[in-house]
């Protein structure tokens, strides 16, 4: 089954039911640069509480690796780990 992908606002992660996705706490999601919004992932059926968020449609696993790829984006953090 293949793993989707939504962006969420900030506003709206007090929706999230933890127990229908794969972060197990607001402490796991990952957040954009400003902190203005986050992710999460699902396989399967479309989250219940998904229904309570504004989103703007789920994203494969390629196409949110582009979204955080993309060195002009705002979820791209550059990996310093090599220097």
């Amino acid at each position: 089954m293949e793993r989707k992908y939504v962006v969420i606002n900030s506003s709206d992660v007090s929706f999230i039911d933890f127990s229908q996705v794969e972060e197990t706490s607001i402490d796991t999601l990952r957040w954009n640069k400003n902190n203005t919004k986050t992710f999460i992932k699902f396989s399967g059926d479309t989250p219940s509480f998904l229904s309570s968020v504004l989103y703007n449609g789920s994203f494969t696993y390629k196409e949110m690796l582009s979204v955080l790829n993309d060195v002009n984006g705002e979820w791209y953090i550059e990996d310093t780990t090599l220097f």
